[in-house]
């Protein structure tokens, strides 16, 4: 993997069991393309009468994108929506100049293992309406005996339903009885792959689970030797060309944008962030205190 950059995972536990793999961002690599948060979390079994449950919390400026790869979680937002998503499945939710939403397991001692990403909006859609998309139903290709499900863009003239604003790409890299996986690449878009479950290999070397591997654009082709039923997380897109500030809940482009963002959060402001849903046993999140020095991510 010669040119392959290597970005290990920062580990956290949600709850009391549920481990966290944060890959984006990474203080040596804050996007690829629009993608500018990546979380992995589980696989999980959760005990009996435990769950995932995440209070009402906000965002400005960016999509969330799940795609749950087992279990089932209850989204339920400020728009009045209460959407299930199982695996599969992908939720977007574009926060825009403003939403707030909580997410809970549907069963109590269920199961878990899903991918979190959010989006950055660029200048021309970040102040835009909120809205919501459920998308129960994603593109898959074959490639040999092993399964491509298109999670954003296109691939070979297949085109994902989900609605992005900036060149991207997303895909979930399958394969059930293992074998070579060789995708064409877009020269201009940079990569990151991570696996979500089982060995892979890449250029003859093991991948592991803890780390994001970076390509910048340029590449032409992907080839990877997976093992019976391992699954990888590919992510491509234009390099962003607008610095972004990105800090709790909220991708913005100064301090003053997000102090204001925290106001109206903590002050319970519902002509911005809308009036949440009951049905969570969840508190409401707060902001947490505004710090001076901010996480900038600047173009590409």
């Amino acid at each position: 993997m010669s040119d392959w950059q290597e970005y290990p995972a920062r580990i956290s536990t949600l709850g009391e069991d549920t481990v966290i793999r944060r890959l984006l961002p990474h203080r040596q690599r804050r996007m690829i393309g629009a993608w500018c948060f990546l979380d992995h979390a589980g696989p999980v079994q959760f005990a009996k009468g435990k769950g995932l449950h995440i209070g009402a919390h906000p965002h400005i400026g960016l999509q969330t994108f799940t795609w749950m790869l087992k279990g089932e979680i209850i989204h339920r937002d400020s728009l009045g929506n209460e959407q299930a998503i199982r695996q599969g499945q992908v939720n977007l939710m574009t926060a825009g100049n403003g939403i707030s939403h909580t997410e809970d397991s549907h069963y109590e001692g269920d199961s878990l293992h899903t991918a979190q990403l959010w989006i950055a909006l660029p200048d021309s859609h970040r102040h835009c309406p909120p809205r919501f998309e459920h998308y129960p139903d994603l593109p898959t290709i074959a490639i040999g005996n092993n399964q491509l499900t298109l999670l954003v863009g296109d691939y070979e003239g297949v085109q994902s339903p989900v609605m992005v604003h900036t060149p991207l790409f997303g895909a979930d890299l399958y394969s059930p009885d293992g074998g070579n996986f060789r995708l064409t690449l877009n020269l201009s878009f940079e990569y990151g792959l991570m696996i979500l479950e089982g060995d892979i290999q890449l250029e003859h070397s093991a991948l592991t689970g803890c780390t994001l591997y970076y390509q910048p654009p340029g590449i032409e082709s992907l080839s990877l030797v997976m093992q019976p039923g391992s699954r990888a997380l590919l992510l491509g897109g234009e390099p962003f060309q607008e610095a972004i500030v990105l800090w709790w809940n909220f991708v913005a482009r100064s301090q003053e944008e997000l102090q204001g963002a925290v106001d109206d959060w903590n002050s319970n402001n519902e002509a911005r962030f809308g009036h949440m849903l009951s049905g969570s046993p969840a508190a409401k999140l707060k902001a947490p205190t505004l710090e001076n020095v901010l996480l900038k991510t600047s173009p590409g």
